[in-house]
């Protein structure tokens, strides 16, 4: 593996576990797509560094159980600013 991947899914995985981060934040910040986030955390760090795959592992689940929450959230808040601005 080329050692700037595994400097990039070091770092990436850093970032994940410091914000809480999701995927697609991670991506953003990197300006990487959301898959290669994913590889690079689930696939290519496990040979790297267990124990930090494993910590961001533990990040990435978390977020993957809540973004049902956080997806209700949006559309609740899109539609109460749209209401809101539809009624003057």
């Amino acid at each position: 593996m080329k050692e700037y991947i595994e400097e990039r899914a070091i770092n990436v995985a850093n970032y994940i576990i410091e914000h809480n981060a999701t995927v697609r934040q991670a991506a953003k910040a990197f300006g990487i797509s959301k898959s290669t986030v994913h590889k690079d955390v689930t696939e290519r760090l496990e040979y790297i560094n267990p124990f930090l795959a494993g910590e961001a592992r533990k990040v990435l689940d978390v977020n993957k159980s809540e973004r049902h929450i956080r997806g209700g959230m949006a559309t609740k808040e899109k539609y109460t600013h749209h209401m809101c601005t539809t009624d003057r």
